[in-house]
């Protein structure tokens, strides 16, 4: 871009900024969101209560239930099963106009919590074969609670909204279990954003690193795609003592993991996008010995480019098959196998004008979102309409970032304050698409 396209970008943003700031809090009418604050103690029990009995994906029965009852509480068609657990809600308002679809995720990870919180999750389950603790370490059951607050606050006001909106909770994000289909790819296929046809999706996530109650988005691609890699390296085996008789496929991986580290390096556009190559896995042999017939390893390619997506797959296939070659062994490249989520992207129209709509809530400020190289499944929604996903900050402000636990760590933990923030952001969020940001209508 020219220098002065630069300029001229950066003189319009600083000129939106003030009026951003001004208009903090008047997102919402006054009596909207004075029912948003009077929600918060109910929130936060809701919030406990799923946190203390956490419930792996694919397995969300009672979190689904108790979101069914709520929904139908407040006169919504609500339809269940959906993707297996998942819960369906449809607020039509009082006059005609687009559909806005509203998500949260419901499921919990198999991690042991660790922590004194008296609501901390005691449960165990079965996952893929074995008894593990079960843990709400991520967020969802915040923002399963959000999301049903922010049901209850449009369903008292739906005579006010020129339009529909449907709550999608949406079971699996974390994961099906092995040899199982769930999450948003299921809920696609099953035709979530149909009858009646979503125009555009939101959704936000919790993150335990940033600072309670701060707002942060960007557009384009905010979290990375996920494809799961598996390379067999097949060779010839022979004994230890003699490796030139057979040919051997533990020196070829070695190889193979050097070499895939240039696929980024070397392959990648690193200026316009980052990308990530990681073998985490390696399995072969069982004596120090004996040469083995074949290797297994196991990785994660993350990319926040479609294109870029594209390449790596392209290149790791390349540079494993012709290593191989050389090391007279044979390489076998299986890209997306369980897992292969799309990049998360933010449609560019609906954030330019979502933006100035999400700066305006009563938070503790809104700042630039910098991409990640996790995945989020919600990217299977915003490959089919317009979305617009944003985080939440949730770390104590008297908790240096350094020593906030991490996401799937046994010392997740947020600051509950924050929740009700999510609950004014996404019921703006949702008032200004359906009413084009006109406050009392």
């Amino acid at each position: 871009m020219p220098a002065c396209g630069r300029m001229l970008i950066a003189l319009l943003l600083c000129a939106a900024v003030p009026q951003a700031v001004e208009a903090q809090g008047q997102a919402l009418p006054a009596d909207i969101a004075a029912d948003v604050d009077a929600l918060e103690p109910q929130v936060i029990a809701w919030r406990r209560d799923i946190h203390a009995h956490p419930e792996l994906s694919n397995r969300e029965f009672r979190t689904a239930d108790k979101v069914a009852v709520h929904l139908r509480s407040l006169g919504l068609d609500v339809q269940t099963g959906v993707a297996h657990t998942g819960v369906v809600g449809l607020l039509r308002g009082g006059r005609p106009g687009p559909v806005v679809a509203l998500r949260a995720d419901m499921d919990a990870l198999p991690i042991t919590e660790r922590s004194d919180l008296p609501f901390a999750s005691a449960a165990r389950a079965l996952y893929n074969g074995d008894s593990v603790g079960v843990m709400h370490a991520c967020g969802h059951d915040a923002h399963v609670a959000i999301l049903m607050a922010v049901a209850q606050v449009l369903a008292k006001h739906r005579d006010r909204l020129a339009g529909s909106v449907k709550f999608i909770f949406q079971p699996a994000e974390e994961g099906p279990p092995t040899g199982e289909e769930g999450g948003a790819a299921v809920m696609v296929k099953e035709g979530v954003l149909h009858e009646p046809d979503v125009d555009v999706i939101f959704a936000l996530h919790i993150d335990a690193r940033r600072e309670v109650g701060r707002l942060a988005f960007r557009a384009g691609g905010v979290w990375a795609s996920s494809d799961n890699l598996r390379i067999v390296v097949r060779g010839t085996g022979s004994h230890g003592a003699a490796p030139w008789r057979g040919a051997d496929p533990v020196a070829a991986s070695a190889q193979i993991i050097t070499g895939l580290q240039t696929v980024v390096s070397r392959s990648a556009p690193l200026t316009q996008s980052p990308a990530v190559v990681t073998i985490g896995s390696i399995h072969g042999g069982n004596r120090g010995n004996i040469v083995p017939e074949e290797v297994v390893l196991l990785g994660t390619i993350r990319a926040l480019d479609p294109d870029v997506r594209a390449l790596l797959h392209r290149r790791i296939r390349e540079v494993a098959g012709n290593i191989a070659i050389a090391m007279g062994v044979t390489a076998d490249v299986t890209i997306g196998e369980g897992v292969a989520y799309p990049v998360t992207v933010n449609d560019a129209a609906l954030t330019a004008r979502m933006g100035p709509v999400l700066a305006g809530v009563r938070s503790t400020g809104v700042e630039d979102l910098v991409p990640q190289t996790v995945a989020e499944d919600f990217s299977y929604f915003a490959n089919e309409v317009p979305g617009f996903y944003f985080q939440l900050g949730g770390r104590p402000a008297t908790v240096p970032v350094g020593q906030a636990a991490d996401h799937h760590t046994p010392g997740f933990f947020i600051d509950e304050s924050a929740m009700i923030i999510g609950v004014r952001a996404m019921t703006a969020l949702t008032l200004a698409y359906l009413n084009d940001g006109a406050p009392g209508q």
